[in-house]
């Protein structure tokens, strides 16, 4: 299985920061979904959940397209970003952290889950605010007992179209979670960073002030913070190829 033929779903969750960190998760999810229309992949959003700022708490995106997850898998972990916040009156300089983690998506085969394993909840879809945009009960969310996993899913126009999704990306995070166990480097490190998403922990720095882009990964920065945000992630992406 490789990043060829499959679609990926990238999860982004606001951390450290509060509505700062809820905007540079915005932030984020722009970058991503630009750079998946320069190279003409489909994507969707099962899900997200809006702040009144026009952040998000947090954000699913699925995007297919040729060799996704080759080119995004690097994008999982902390990022950091330093700026003043519109919302800042006094000219300080915030630092704020979003989680991003990229997962591939598989097949049931590759991810096999018991239907007894699972606790489904049917609710209303609910746009920005909490406003119910669907008197229909077409959201789901699945619990996956025995790991703990939940996943909702409410953009769709059908429960069954909910439901759908929300079992791909199980499937995805079920599969991550095997992997991971399989392989003599076990992530649980890297799982309770992303959950924490503290200040301190990061992949990746935006530092508005300076213009700079830093990966700590590469030890390498770009001065190029405005295109990169837009989309042009070719420059990081060929640099850890490179690598």
């Amino acid at each position: 299985m490789n990043g060829q033929s499959k679609g990926i779903i990238i999860e982004i969750r606001a951390g450290a920061g509060g509505d700062e960190a809820a905007i540079f998760a915005a932030d984020l999810f722009r970058m991503y979904t630009k750079y998946a229309q320069s190279q003409n992949w489909k994507f969707s959003i099962p899900d997200a959940n809006n702040t009144s700022l026009g952040g998000f708490k947090d954000v699913t995106v699925e995007i297919s397209g040729p060799e996704a997850f080759e080119r995004l898998k690097k994008e999982s972990g902390v990022h950091r970003v330093q700026r003043i916040p519109k919302t800042e009156k006094n000219g300080r300089i915030h630092t704020s952290t979003a989680t991003v983690a990229v997962l591939l998506k598989v097949e049931p085969v590759d991810a096999k889950i018991n239907p007894s394993d699972l606790k489904i909840d049917v609710a209303r879809s609910s746009g920005p605010g909490g406003q119910n945009v669907n008197k229909l009960e077409t959201a789901i969310r699945i619990t996956h007992l025995p790991t703990g996993l939940t996943v909702f899913c409410q953009n769709e126009r059908s429960q069954a179209q909910n439901r759908e999704k929300a079992m791909e990306i199980l499937r995805a995070k079920l599969f991550e979670l095997k992997q991971n166990e399989q392989s003599s480097q076990i992530s649980q490190e890297r799982r309770q960073q992303i959950g924490a998403a503290d200040r301190s922990e990061k992949i990746r720095t935006y530092n508005f002030p300076q213009n700079r882009i830093t990966d700590h990964r590469l030890g390498k920065s770009w001065h190029d913070l405005e295109n990169i945000l837009n989309g042009k992630l070719d420059i990081i992406i060929k640099a850890f190829q490179k690598n």
